[in-house]
């Protein structure tokens, strides 16, 4: 049975690149969550006035890859410790989100957390938020697997392409 997680760790390019290359892993979809408009265009994420996040939906297959290997993913692809920014990228929409469907996801996302503080595996505190998902908007067509489509663009070379080879290192 086919599951799905809710990410929001910045430029969704960026995330929806690492979270497609990953075995067990059927799909998956930039788009919006966490805010108060319906159906938002990304000019009206980019002003910070809806509450979206840039966000993922990964579909996968938890007898392939778990929820927590998911988060463990995650916790590796950006910096949870940076409010409302991801590098260069700036704003509410960029920040550090974890939206569950389940109170096992929420309880697997806290842990997580929890344990990762206890390790110190970051130098500043972890502002990821955990909230329940609500509403799902996928984005518009020219942002799905935009890296996949466009590896020579600027932004790919000098942001998600490091980015993979780093990870993947690990």
């Amino acid at each position: 049975m086919i599951e799905s997680a809710v990410f929001g760790g910045g430029c969704f390019w960026c995330v929806q690149a690492i979270f497609s290359r990953l075995n067990g892993v059927n799909k998956v979809t930039s788009g919006y969550a966490g805010g108060q408009a319906p159906n938002p265009t990304y000019e009206q994420v980019c002003t910070g006035r809806t509450g979206h996040a840039e966000v993922v939906k990964i579909e996968f297959d938890p007898a392939v890859i778990s929820y927590h290997d998911l988060l463990q993913v995650f916790y590796k692809a950006h910096d949870p410790t940076t409010p409302n920014r991801q590098g260069a990228d700036i704003g509410t929409q960029y920040r550090s989100v974890i939206f569950y469907s389940t109170e096992r996801q929420k309880t697997v996302a806290e842990d997580y957390i929890a344990q990762l503080t206890a390790q110190k595996a970051y130098p500043q505190q972890i502002v990821t938020e955990v909230k329940p998902m609500e509403a799902f908007y996928p984005a518009e067509d020219y942002h799905q697997d935009y890296y996949q489509l466009h590896p020579e663009k600027g932004y790919c070379q000098a942001v998600i392409a490091p980015k993979l080879m780093k990870l993947f290192k690990h």
